[in-house]
């Protein structure tokens, strides 16, 4: 039946009140960005924001009073305008990985909304016209769903360069059977030997068994981000959970043989930014009985537990009843304040034990002392710190450790064919401030520190950062391995940092082997009595990963500002043009919004560390690409409690910082929709020659699958990239196994290549490093699925375990 005139009336009327009602949405948009604009140009920036909201208020104005050409040449005109400066920003900085995202979050939203109000538009005049409507939006939706579907991340094909590597095992490394270590060896390479999973057969991974530990936070106080890599040493898998719990697992099955509950009281872990348990710790021949064979662990309360291989219990020779008191001598004033988040490296026959101290509480801090114990007795050999000249030297009487040293939070690394232990350290007791730092302090502070396995006395140290007064601490686990310098096999060691570099240092003396350079830092005005060095070191043979990988440390600007609306991209930009920022070395401030911190406190390079491949001489790193807003606080206005002095730190507004002139706020700088305030890639996936110094590729690491605006899943995997935590497995075979990023995908790359060749889902967020095992003949590649709340990814208790399909 044909419409009738009174018909076409109450449609033409329908559609033209739709019509005034996105007119309406448009011109309040537009008066929003033009006074987010004009605040702009008053604060220093563009005058971009102000002109393409008038435009948009003179588009709904035309739209308003006169429907048609003029409204539609307005719409016209205001998108024109955004999109070539869009367009001409985005070129300007390089057209930048995810470029296409960093482009649909300046122009998508004003696009789409002057399509529907122009297409309303049409069809309020012309009622007929809805077939013609209907068709050109058929065809965008088809041409958006195909640009979808073109940039979806997907498995590719191998590459035929992708060839077997020798299965040889690096010098002090793991074999094929076993995972030891964290990182499968205390050379901290994250390399495994195994090669039954190939580029060729890695698409028939599947999940063939997982574990639940049912270890969940507690009460909304306590941070998890369990981030445990499991151990296989002989018949038995060893695992732990955030608080400590350990379980001993069939490697082929994950049946559970044992578990060990040490209790651990849940006021105890509110200290702790992530409650986390790295790694256990194993000592002894597998199968040997009565306490032969050990697992250590700790836990947050600061206890060291030996327990029995065969059955979790405690063995009452180590210590006191199967526990060292890891308390002891430190003076904690508060339980949590001090502990060990990475677990114990156990080398030979010692159990040496670094911890994370609670960022920015207090100056006077626990010490940052790091302790080796007697594997059998649990007696004390030695206890290393920056102000203990003798690491031998026992505490008198009522003595404590030195208070506020640097600490070492992260994994630590050992090579006894040299006799040596490798720490990576953090800062003193407070990050931003330094003014009453020791010289001994500077020089142990974000410092590769070689120490002496059977002594603890320090043999060499590196300072990565100078005076450092921007938490550039060590997070990633330095790594040992042989590398040709100069046609010479040398035995190294490399370290990356969260500033971006990769250091490489002689093992034995802690010689710069690779080139570094000294490069002017930014100065003044400084902090009341504050210093700063006038240079830093950066490390110039290999490219650098703090930002986008190049020659040297990414510099953003205005143009790297970034939102998924209009409004939210202005304001993100207004506060850029109110921090302080000149570079990665910008001093702290107190003025205006602070200083702006990037890399962030994330970094670059974080404790997951790197992936080597020796054979191939290629290093596999992730590194992360999110800002911090860092503002001090002068301590008059701090009302906030430090930890020790009745505070608790999930209840800080500005971490007190006690004990020094400034307490300091430094949230990540995010958008008022929970996103980053800088364009992505917020991560990426690098390949390294070892040798050459070349990159070989990098590519962002991650989507928005499960994670984006207001922490809403926009189930889109577009490879934007994540902010990642986490490390990657290198495999004899030419894979690479990484998590890490905000979605909750194991992922299998081409180690040459960079090629995606396998994705398995995962259950929670995979902010643990993966490992892999052979057993039985089969080879299975195991990752913990328990996410991490303050990266803000799926929480869980999973072990998760991939194996090829029979």
């Amino acid at each position: 039946m044909a419409m009738q005139p009174s018909d076409r009336f109450f449609v033409s009327r329908g559609w033209r009140v739709v019509h005034l009602l996105l007119l309406l949405v448009v011109g309040l948009l537009g008066l929003a960005q033009a006074g987010l604009g004009g605040w702009l140009v008053a604060v220093g920036g563009t005058p971009m924001h102000l002109v393409c909201g008038l435009l948009l208020v003179i588009a709904a104005f035309l739209g308003w009073r006169r429907p048609g050409a003029a409204e539609g040449l307005a719409m016209l005109v205001a998108f024109g305008v955004a999109l070539g400066w869009a367009i001409f920003e985005i070129a300007g900085k390089g057209w930048m990985p995810a470029w296409g995202f960093d482009l649909a979050g300046r122009v998508g939203i004003v696009f789409a909304l002057l399509a529907f109000t122009f297409a309303a538009s049409i069809l309020a005049r012309v009622p007929r016209s809805g077939l013609a409507v209907g068709g050109a939006a058929g065809v965008g939706i088809l041409a958006s769903a195909g640009l979808v579907a073109f940039f979806w991340e997907r498995p590719m094909e191998p590459t035929t360069g992708a060839a077997l590597a020798s299965q040889q095992v690096p010098a002090g490394g793991n074999d094929a059977s076993e995972w030891r270590a964290h990182a499968g060896s205390h050379l901290g390479q994250g390399y495994s030997p195994a090669a039954q999973v190939t580029p060729a057969n890695v698409s028939r991974l599947r999940e063939v068994w997982r574990h639940r530990t049912r270890d969940l936070p507690p009460n909304e106080r306590v941070f998890y981000s369990a981030q445990n890599t499991p151990l296989v040493i002989g018949d038995g898998l060893y695992t732990c959970s955030a608080s400590g719990q350990v379980f001993a697992l069939d490697p082929a099955t994950g049946q559970e043989r044992w578990h060990f509950d040490p209790r651990t009281s849940p006021s105890v872990m509110e200290s702790l930014f992530s409650v986390a348990c790295r790694a256990v710790g194993h000592h002894g021949t597998p199968g040997a009985q009565a306490c032969g064979e050990r697992i250590f662990s700790t836990t947050a309360d600061g206890r060291l537990f030996a327990l029995d291989a065969r059955n979790g219990t405690p063995c009452a020779e180590f210590g006191e009843g199967g526990i060292v008191d890891l308390t002891e001598g430190m003076g904690i004033r508060e339980p949590g304040f001090a502990s060990s988040t990475s677990g114990p490296a156990v080398v030979g026959d010692a159990v040496i034990i670094g911890q994370q101290v609670s960022d920015n509480q207090r100056r006077d801090a626990p010490s940052g002392v790091v302790r080796a114990y007697d594997a059998r007795s649990g007696a004390l050999l030695w206890a290393w710190d920056a102000h203990r000249p003798d690491a031998q030297a026992p505490l008198a009487p009522g003595e404590i450790f030195p208070r506020g040293t640097p600490n070492v939070w992260t994994l630590i690394t050992a090579d006894e064919q040299l006799g040596l232990v490798f720490l990576g350290t953090g800062n003193s007791g407070a990050d931003h401030w330094g003014g009453n730092r020791t010289q001994e302090e500077d020089r142990f502070t974000s410092a590769v520190v070689a120490v002496d396995l059977a002594t603890g006395a320090t043999r060499w140290s590196f300072a990565t950062v100078d005076h450092d007064l921007w938490d550039y601490d060590i997070g990633a686990q330095p790594v040992v391995m042989d590398m040709e310098i100069e046609g010479v096999m040398r035995r190294v060691v490399v370290q990356g940092t969260k500033t971006g570099s990769l250091f490489v240092l002689d093992a034995a003396t802690g010689e710069a082997l690779r080139p570094i350079e000294r490069r002017p830092a930014p100065q003044g005005p400084l902090l009341s009595n504050e210093r700063i060095s006038p240079d830093q070191p950066h490390s110039v043979f290999y490219p650098n990963f703090a930002g986008h990988p190049g020659p040297m440390p990414e510099v953003v600007d205005a143009r790297h500002t970034f939102g998924v609306t209009p409004l939210d991209a202005a304001w993100c930009r207004i506060q850029f043009h109110q921090m302080r920022y000149e570079g990665i070395f910008t001093p702290p401030t107190t003025e205006g919004r602070g200083m702006l911190l990037f890399p962030g406190t994330i970094g670059g390079i974080n404790w997951g560390g790197l992936g080597v491949d020796q054979a191939r001489r290629i290093a596999i790193t992730n590194h992360s690409r999110l800002p911090n807003q860092v503002l001090m606080i002068p301590q008059a206005e701090v009302t906030d409690r430090a930890v020790g002095d009745g505070g608790a730190r999930p209840d800080q507004a500005t971490a007190p910082q006690a004990g020094t002139p400034y307490g300091v706020q430094r949230p990540m700088w995010l958008s008022p929709l929970d996103v980053p305030c800088i364009a992505p890639p917020w991560g990426y996936l690098a390949a390294t020659d070892m040798a050459t110094g070349q990159l070989l590729w990098s590519q962002p690491l991650g989507t928005g699958f499960d994670t984006g605006p207001l922490l809403m899943p926009t189930f889109l995997r577009i490879a934007t990239g994540t902010p990642n935590i986490g490390g990657p497995l290198v495999t004899a075979s030419g894979l690479t196994f990484i998590a890490a990023a905000q979605d909750d995908w194991l992922r299998a790359f081409e180690t040459e290549t960079g090629r995606l060749l396998w994705s398995g889902r995962l259950p929670a967020g995979g902010q643990a490093s993966p490992m892999t095992y052979m057993h039985q003949g089969r080879q299975y590649v195991a990752i913990g699925a328990a996410g991490h709340q303050r990266l803000e990814t799926r929480t869980g208790d999973y072990l998760v375990v991939f194996a090829l399909d029979e």
